[in-house]
């Protein structure tokens, strides 16, 4: 069972990782059974892209090589703990993808065929066709909603 104590009390981070986590462009995607962190403050930020594990409520590893070589929190650990919509929506879609059911889920109640996709996406839009799950800011912002079966796909 989750700790009722914020995720961002549970890690150990330097003040300046804290403001760096604040103020450098992280998107994350939700790709059960981790998060997807890429840092849109780089030129390439493609090249800037890490799997973040998740237990306990906790984000608990990257792979950042920050994350690796130092044993304090990084700073995508501590930008997706500060964000608990989107640690919260995380851990609905792992209980989801887990055979669990995520109870809260966000229903924009869009109606669309094709996973919730539209014709022109908004400047914020992070989608990318063949993602099961819709970026953070579409579902955010209601666009898009996350789905109750999320995983069910898989064998």
């Amino acid at each position: 069972m989750a700790s009722e104590q914020h995720p961002l009390d549970r890690l150990d981070v330097s003040p300046r990782v804290l403001k760096r986590a604040q103020y450098e462009a992280l998107a994350f995607f939700i790709r059960p059974p981790y998060v997807e962190v890429r840092n849109y403050s780089y030129p390439d930020p493609e090249n800037h892209s890490y799997r973040i594990g998740i237990a306990d409520g906790l984000p608990i590893n990257c792979t950042c090589p920050a994350d690796v070589e130092y044993a304090r929190a990084c700073k995508h650990r501590v930008g997706l703990a500060i964000r608990s919509k989107v640690l919260d929506m995380a851990i609905e879609a792992a209980v989801a993808a887990d055979g669990g059911t995520a109870n809260n889920h966000v229903d924009s109640g869009a109606g669309t065929d094709d996973g919730g996709e539209t014709e022109s996406a908004p400047a914020d839009c992070a989608c990318h066709p063949g993602d099961r799950l819709p970026c953070w800011p579409c579902v955010d912002a209601g666009r898009k909603s996350l789905p109750v079966d999320a995983g069910d796909d898989e064998a």
